[in-house]
């Protein structure tokens, strides 16, 4: 049957395949839109299989908080090149899993990859089909949900960053505030809130890197593990969200900077993801 080219671009909206594609897809489907759209899906599968292998480091980063400030969702979809990742139609689609997010509140990866993204789809057969379209590797590599009082979001410029903190509380300046400490995360890349979230064989690795260095540098033994034990400190100061240097005002700790704004405000959750 003749494919005509209103039929070629009312299957390119669908899919967000090429027009050749599309076009062959039609003629081998005889014009059939359902069985183009999974000869479609199949060429994904196809190369999917084929690039199995395939690293793929590049790709988009996405955080948003819901429209209550309650919540928030954060991502990313890798793909192979920063070509792909810097078209506007990819990011397009990593929006549209944040969105899909953001609404079911899937618990883990898995989760999400089996909600429907439409009609037709799944999340991860809808990935599937964008392989066939895009030619590379994608791979829907990290997702978290962040819950709170208050939620904000921060995305770097580039898409390559970005983080997600929940607060203890809200209010008129939490936007704001909220946005200075998501930011303080994105710099610095704490390791957790507080020395309570430092799991024990790091604290025992730095104890043991502290007292090492305190022995060679010709200090006796029993000075060592204090010496040690202040080298440990300063690690925490350095590496816990809450006891780091506020990076907006360096006389001042995130923990200090949260409560001056309101007291007993402080971080219950975060996360950061970043591609480097």
């Amino acid at each position: 049957m003749a494919i005509t080219a209103s039929d070629v671009n009312k299957l390119r909206q669908q899919t967000g395949a090429g027009m050749m594609d599309c076009k062959n897809a039609l003629v081998e489907a005889n014009g059939d839109f359902e069985a183009a759209i999974d000869i479609l899906r199949k060429k994904g599968q196809k190369i999917a299989a084929k690039r199995g292998d395939n690293e793929a480091k590049e790709g988009v980063i996405l955080a948003q908080a819901s429209a209550d400030g309650k919540s928030g969702v954060i991502l990313t979809l890798n793909c192979e090149t920063d070509f792909v990742a810097k078209n506007d139609g990819y990011v397009s689609l990593v929006q549209s899993l944040v969105d899909l997010a953001l609404d079911k509140k899937p618990n883990s990866v898995t989760e999400l990859m089996e909600l429907s993204y439409d009609n037709r789809l799944s999340v991860s057969e809808k990935i599937t089909e964008q392989i066939g379209v895009i030619g590379e590797k994608l791979d829907l590599s990290n997702y978290a949900v962040v819950k709170g009082e208050k939620v904000v979001a921060y995305n770097h410029p580039g898409n390559q960053l970005a983080t997600l903190v929940g607060f203890s509380a809200d209010g008129s300046e939490m936007n704001e505030v909220g946005r200075q400490v998501a930011m303080q995360v994105a710099a610095m890349n704490p390791l957790a809130i507080d020395k309570s979230g430092i799991d024990e064989n790091t604290i025992s690795r730095e104890l043991e890197i502290g007292k090492e260095l305190a022995i060679q540098e010709g200090k006796p033994a029993e000075m060592a593990e204090k010496i040690a034990q202040g080298r440990l400190n300063k690690f925490f100061k350095e590496n816990t969200l809450l006891s780091q240097q506020f990076i907006r005002d360096e006389k001042l700790t995130v923990e200090q900077f949260l409560d001056n704004t309101s007291k007993g405000l402080t971080v219950i959750d975060y996360k950061r993801f970043s591609l480097s």
